[in-house]
């Protein structure tokens, strides 16, 4: 695919910043030498960390050149450095390996996450955050555009795979940690209309049913996404509406 878009991202970053807060509060560490920030995206997961933990030396990692590039310029006291997170490892004495939002890109995570929890030194931390919506009408919507337009052959892998039980992941990481924290929260984002939540969903969970189109197919696409969305979504008394977003959240202390 094309690479990340950051303006697009930044369009909702308050909102998108609010589950690495939230995960951000539950990491049990007092203090920290050497933090990765994996899948860091503009760097604003990053500058939580450096708040956090100011005296630590903070290392943001991400697969796109152009979210590297605001992270730099955001943050030009923190390293930043391109990576794939499918092969990437923490090094010996990494205390936090921090991900919002990027293993769940990942079809195989469920292994890779055992593997990076396990190359931590006893005590480190492993924290992850990621979305758990595909049951949304965002993302089933994505789907019944995606199959029954004429593009249904090109985009029928173009879905994500749902994110497994909680009960699945504490399997696959007990044999590597000493305690393991798990929880969903549902956030419910105050958008202006249905057409927010289009463009919401472009930066993320949009673009691997777009990439693959036409210009004109795009437009054919989107248009019939955002009535379906529209009808989805109905505004509440002052016009806006609610996006309801399910999230899961994992920490593992090593």
């Amino acid at each position: 695919m094309s690479d990340w878009s950051p303006s697009l991202y930044a369009r909702f970053e308050d909102e998108r910043t609010r589950p690495a807060r939230d995960l951000v509060a539950q990491v049990p560490l007092d203090a920290a030498r050497r933090i990765v920030d994996m899948g860091c995206g503009p760097g604003n997961s990053t500058e939580l960390l450096v708040a956090r933990w100011p005296a630590a030396s903070v290392l943001g990692l991400d697969s796109s050149p152009a979210m590297l590039e605001e992270a730099r310029k955001r943050l030009p006291q923190a390293s930043f450095a391109q990576a794939d997170a499918n092969v990437w490892r923490p090094e010996p004495g990494t205390d936090l390996v921090f991900a919002n939002a990027i293993y769940q890109w990942l079809p195989n995570h469920l292994e890779v996450l055992p593997e990076v929890l396990a190359a931590l030194d006893e005590g480190a931390c492993l924290a992850v955050q990621m979305p758990d919506n595909l049951a949304e009408p965002t993302h089933r919507l994505m789907r019944e555009v995606a199959a029954e337009g004429p593009w249904a052959e090109r985009l029928e892998g173009a879905a994500r795979l749902p994110l497994p039980s909680p009960h699945v992941y504490y399997d696959a990481l007990q044999p590597f940690a000493r305690r393991i924290e798990l929880w969903h929260s549902i956030y419910n984002h105050v958008l202006a209309d249905a057409a927010a939540i289009v463009e919401w969903v472009k930066s993320t969970g949009l673009r691997p049913f777009l990439e693959p189109l036409s210009a004109d197919e795009r437009t054919a696409f989107l248009a019939d996404y955002t009535g379906r969305i529209a009808r989805a979504y109905p505004p509440t008394i002052d016009g806006r509406v609610l996006l309801r977003f399910p999230r899961l959240f994992i920490v593992a202390v090593r």
